[in-house]
């Protein structure tokens, strides 16, 4: 009789445990750093030159194993020179400029596998890479010109779980910026905000800075069962 008894509570608590190893969590948190730089009036096109430091706070909400949601703030540094650039500047001004930036906004991401550690039979994966899109705000203050205004972020990354709960994420996004001043943070290099003096549209003329990163998440809050069904399907 008392075999039979071990066997019937055997089964339960072998459910339990399969509930417990199956958990998910909709949330994540954690840090980033790496390496900021900027493309402007003098750095046209030339990727990761001039890098600087860049560190930030990561914010991520998983409405399912596909899509994303991402917030942070971020605190990146940014320069340039105009010595030793082939372009002659009116005058032959020469300036250089480096500044802080702050940066508040979010993130639209897509990952082209199922993320998760689990559910192999919906060929959920523990690694994907991703693209995402979003809307920024940018400040960077200076000794005499304050920069303010909107970003479009859109790039590449990759996302690794580590643990059942540990996440590694590498990503390289560029900011579209609005404005061609970012690089004049005084009078003395003033002349960078548009040296040439061109009318250009909202998408012509403008500066743009970049950010390489490594972080870190740490997943939190438990999705139910009922949830996860749901969102597997979707």
């Amino acid at each position: 009789m008392g075999s039979h008894k071990q066997i019937l509570l055997f089964f339960p608590m072998l459910a339990l445990f399969s509930q417990l190893n199956a958990q998910e969590y909709k949330y994540e948190i954690g840090g980033a750093v790496g390496g900021a730089f900027y493309m402007g009036d003098v750095n046209k096109n030339a990727l990761f030159k001039a890098m600087n430091p860049a560190l930030g706070g990561v914010f991520r909400y998983n409405p399912n194993f596909r899509w994303a949601v991402k917030t942070g703030l971020i605190w990146g540094q940014v320069s340039g020179t105009t010595r030793g650039l082939e372009n002659v500047f009116p005058g032959n001004a020469q300036a250089s400029f480096r500044r802080n930036l702050f940066e508040a906004g979010g993130q639209l991401e897509f990952n082209f596998f199922p993320y998760s550690d689990k559910f192999a039979y919906i060929n959920a994966r523990r690694f994907t890479p991703y693209v995402l899109l979003g809307l920024g705000l940018t400040v960077a203050p200076g000794s005499a010109r304050t920069f303010a205004g909107v970003n479009i972020p859109a790039g590449v990354g990759l996302k690794y779980k580590v643990l059942s709960r540990i996440n590694l994420g590498c990503e390289f996004s560029m900011r579209k910026l609005f404005g061609d001043d970012l690089d004049a943070t005084d009078d003395s290099n003033a002349m960078l905000d548009n040296p040439y003096r061109i009318s250009g549209s909202r998408l012509k003329n403008q500066d743009w800075y970049s950010l390489l990163l490594i972080s870190v998440t740490w997943d939190f809050g438990l999705r139910c069962g009922t949830c996860n069904n749901r969102s597997l399907s979707d």
